[in-house]
């Protein structure tokens, strides 16, 4: 099995003392979002486990216990944008800290099993192609050397964060007629053609040239959007070619039916819990009440099996079936 740690949270920053304390312990719970009286038990041996793939905007936090994953296939997909604390108000500061801290994963681990996340790219009145540009090149050449493959993906507007990038001037029209209105329909998709598409793809490509220029291949992540011409391939974050690379043997497995139609995943199990994440990034679809999320942070407990919570009367604990997706 594939474990993602974590696309609802981040639990290499807030919440890494009890997923080593999981580890040690050989399980752990997580809640369905759905039913949250349904509990799944997952197994957590480095028998069953075939990658592990930790989310994180800052996991200096795991530093300290990383040895405590030497039986396990691991890797970073870590969040470094150019956006201030306007957008990610509980991130440290980016040249000053995260950038250091990533060159330090890398030299811990190796430049192969951290992946350079820029995204989402979103943009409005501060936060500007050329904006953009600066940012990338000046993170690309912080971490040449430090990492071979970078991801970009743009923002998406989902229900639970259409109200708040619309109050963040977020827009896309200008290059590819996307925008938060009120009369947009809910789930309406960006539709690209014309100049709009031509406007993309020279934006994309300045990326793909300074991604290329610093040693590094770049591709995007559940875009529809074809940027091909741009150097740019269609890729996943959970990609199934990279993990083999990573465990060293093919494994069977397959898309994530779970994720959206352009989202290129193989299956994994997630591990974390919604609202739970104090980062507070303003584009978040995971965290929609900040008051919430001190709430649920407060019920955090690094020993229990169940992050940030604790099994209550009604709830049903099953044993989920895991298995290794080893070919050999």
């Amino acid at each position: 099995m594939i474990l993602s740690v974590s696309r609802r949270t981040d639990i290499p920053n807030y919440y890494s003392d009890w997923f080593y304390n999981r580890i040690k312990e050989g399980f752990l719970y997580v809640k369905n979002p759905m039913n949250p009286h349904q509990v799944s038990r997952i197994a957590l041996s480095p028998d069953l486990v075939d990658c592990i793939v930790f989310w994180t905007k800052n996991p200096e936090p795991m530093f300290a216990r990383l040895h405590e994953l030497d039986d396990y296939a691991y890797y970073f997909q870590f969040t470094l944008t150019g956006y201030g604390r306007d957008m990610e108000p509980n991130v440290p500061h980016k040249k000053n800290h995260m950038i250091p801290v990533f060159q330090r994963l890398s030299d811990r681990i190796g430049s192969s099993r951290v992946v350079w996340r820029y995204d989402p790219i979103l943009f409005n009145d501060i936060y500007t192609e050329d904006y953009h540009i600066r940012a990338f090149e000046q993170i690309a050449e912080a971490l040449s050397g430090y990492t071979k493959r970078c991801v970009i993906s743009f923002v998406d507007a989902y229900a639970k964060n259409r109200a708040v990038l619309k109050a963040l001037g977020v827009r896309r029209n200008v290059l590819c007629g996307w925008d938060i209105s009120d009369n947009q329909a809910e789930n309406e998709s960006c539709e690209v053609s014309g100049d709009g598409m031509d406007g993309l793809k020279k934006f994309a490509g300045r990326l793909g040239s300074i991604a290329r220029r610093n040693g590094m291949e770049i591709v995007s992540c559940a875009e529809e959007l074809d940027l091909a011409d741009c150097g740019i391939g269609h890729s996943s974050c959970i990609d199934r070619t990279f993990i083999e690379e990573i465990t060293g043997y093919a494994i069977e497995a397959y898309k994530d039916k779970n994720q959206r139609a352009a989202c290129g995943c193989v299956e994994s199990i997630e591990v974390g819990a919604y609202h739970t994440c104090p980062n507070g990034c303003k584009y978040c679809y995971a965290n929609v009440s900040q008051k919430q999320v001190r709430k649920n942070y407060m019920a955090f407990d690094a020993d229990s099996p169940l992050l940030c919570g604790r099994i209550a009367d009604g709830d049903k604990i099953t044993d989920r079936k895991v298995v290794r997706l080893s070919k050999s």
